[in-house]
């Protein structure tokens, strides 16, 4: 019988959800889980029905990170084949950074590893008080290279460089401290608290919000010069000509609930 690696649901909204299904394992991820993780993102993205995407786990833990199993497999493979499969999860913290549609991740518990790659790649993160985080490669004499990036832009360097190389663990109102998570709640309530974020995410116009996600990504490291304040203006003047921007400034004035609001 094949192991379920993740569960995937969209409702009636919208909403896509996530969940990742290993928790013997701790939600552990290897080669499989990438591959069909990074294949069903693509399949959200494409998908027009598909307004944002939650990213969640069962069991006590989000995620162990990488599966020591695989590790050791892979470790006994050529150099060659070791980079193909370290470009496969790099690919993937990139497609769910890159995601042209909002992500909530809600992280219930201990996250090692690549799974703090996962919380960072997502743009809102919501943690239960439960959760604990903790960047533990080099305690196994490895690096969090394929996920540094994106923790780096979440922590800032100041922190990464304490916690790449201490492996230490970290709380979740730490996590918050730092930037990796953006509210910590309750155990309990962590779903409610995921669904508030996905009503406020609903308001807003699909073809603005993947505007937005695109334009932090583009800003992002940026020097204000012509080139930028350029396209700062293109940007906003595209949406301004658009269909979305118009019936949604129309609704507002008309007091009206605009096309995209289905609740």
């Amino acid at each position: 019988m094949n192991e379920v690696l993740f569960l995937r649901e969209i409702d009636g909204r919208g909403v896509a959800r996530l969940t990742l299904n290993r928790p013997e394992v701790h939600n552990a991820f290897n080669d499989a889980l990438i591959a069909e993780l990074t294949a069903a993102l693509a399949e959200l993205e494409a998908d027009p029905q598909v307004r944002l995407v939650v990213l969640a786990s069962h069991g006590k833990s989000f995620s162990a990170g990488a599966d020591l199993t695989w590790m050791k497999r892979m470790a006994a493979n050529s150099e060659a084949e070791n980079q193909a499969d370290a470009r496969r999860l790099a690919g993937l913290m990139r497609r769910l950074n890159e995601l042209a549609k909002p992500t909530v991740v809600l992280v219930q518990g201990p996250t090692f590893g690549g799974g703090v790659g996962l919380v960072a790649c997502c743009d809102i993160a919501i943690a239960s008080e439960a959760a604990s985080f903790c960047l533990s490669e080099v305690k196994l004499g490895l690096i969090p290279a394929a996920i540094g990036p994106y923790v780096m832009a979440a922590i800032g360097a100041r922190a990464a460089r304490r916690y790449f190389l201490s492996a230490e663990t970290f709380s979740a109102a730490e996590a918050q401290q730092f930037g990796l998570v953006h509210q910590v709640v309750p155990a309990e309530a962590l779903e409610i608290a995921g669904q508030d974020m996905i009503q406020a995410l609903l308001r807003a116009g699909p073809t603005a919000q993947a505007a937005a996600k695109d334009l932090v990504l583009a800003l992002s490291g940026r020097v204000v010069d012509d080139a930028l304040v350029e396209d700062t203006a293109l940007r906003i003047a595209r949406l301004r000509a658009g269909a979305e921007a118009q019936g949604g400034i129309a609704a507002f004035l008309e007091k009206r609930r605009p096309a995209w609001r289905g609740d």
